[in-house]
């Protein structure tokens, strides 16, 4: 049972919720917060039920990175080793988020930064509130841009040229120019915005999990390889999804005019 201290957590429907819980401070990450985030999206692999996971903020914030106070000036006192066991943790965080058999939605419902900003980028989609401005400000602060997976998963979404730009300058983005660039899926208004998640992850809940997770796994294993590789990956894929129950019900449930139930 996932029972986390530091922000909240709901299973209902098959959707699981996280919600960021810091509204006072942005929703900025701590320790705590980012230890139990990444072990939560560890635990979810076989949390029995869930079909589908969202991630959110309360208040008027997703999330605004690292805690000034309570990560920041703490990191002064560490030596090189502690300071890789921070950074690799939350490089473990993102790489839970992206191996996850599940579908992954983050839900901004306001200003998306640092930190918060490489979490939503290692959800497999982002639906925005139209007030949810990103920015990946690591450089505003002496940091690499390359951060949390920033470096290799940004050029993926909006192109090389857009990425280096964004990691460059740390410069917010409106919500309207994140999707117009793709690094929003949708845009919505802030009152329509949990209706709008809710209902696409129930969507996806209700859908084939064997064959979302495959085709999640082949798109983070298809980002390197060759075409002759990725095509020989996909006809496995394609092939071991033929022998799941969920193809029969599929076939079953359009021969017979109905709703697929897929289990």
């Amino acid at each position: 049972m996932i029972k986390p201290k530091s922000f909240l957590y709901e299973a209902r429907d098959n959707v699981a919720t996280i919600t960021l819980n810091r509204p006072e401070r942005l929703n900025a990450l701590t320790f705590e917060v980012y230890r139990e985030l990444t072990d939560t999206f560890a635990a979810l692999r076989g949390e029995e039920g869930v079909r589908a996971v969202v991630i959110t903020g309360a208040g008027r914030a997703f999330c605004s990175g690292g805690d000034v106070h309570d990560i920041i000036g703490e990191l002064f006192s560490r030596d090189m080793q502690g300071l890789l066991e921070f950074t690799r943790m939350t490089c473990e965080l993102v790489r839970n988020i992206r191996t996850l058999p599940l579908p992954v939605i983050a839900s901004l419902n306001g200003t998306t930064a640092g930190a918060g900003a490489c979490i939503a980028l290692a959800a497999d989609m982002r639906i925005a509130s139209e007030t949810a401005k990103i920015a990946f400000l690591f450089v505003r602060v002496g940091l690499s841009g390359a951060d949390m997976g920033a470096a290799y998963l940004l050029p993926r979404v909006v192109g090389l040229a857009k990425a280096t730009e964004l990691l460059y300058t740390g410069d917010f983005l409106t919500a309207q120019e994140a999707e117009r660039i793709g690094l929003y899926n949708r845009v919505v208004s802030g009152d329509a915005l949990a209706a709008e998640t809710r209902a696409f992850a129930e969507r996806m809940a209700r859908g084939p999990g064997f064959a979302l997770a495959m085709t999640k796994e082949m798109l983070n294993r298809e980002m390197e390889v060759s075409l002759d590789t990725a095509l020989e990956w996909e006809a496995q894929a394609q092939a071991s999804c033929m022998q799941h129950p969920d193809y029969r019900e599929a076939y079953e449930a359009f021969v017979g005019k109905r709703e697929p139930k897929f289990k």
